[in-house]
């Protein structure tokens, strides 16, 4: 379910297609994102999961599925 949304979230940011976003996938490397994308997406998850992220921990996302385990490990 985190996966899914987050999986929308980040195809509607970075305009990538939903088949690009993996749990593996690299935000950077693989999905394109540069540093005001990584900020614009990092506000459209805390707004859509009503969750907080530092920006130290925001800098810490390198894949797809370390943000998966940041959600689910709030919940």
């Amino acid at each position: 379910m985190v996966f899914e949304k987050l999986q929308g979230i980040i195809v509607e940011e970075l305009g990538v297609e939903k088949e690009e976003v993996t749990l593996e996938a690299h935000i950077n490397d693989d999905l394109g994102a540069d540093s005001l994308d990584a900020v614009e997406l990092v506000m459209a998850i805390e707004e859509e999961f009503d969750v907080e992220v530092s920006d130290e921990k925001a800098q810490e996302f390198k894949t797809v599925g370390q943000i998966v385990q940041f959600i689910e490990g709030l919940k």
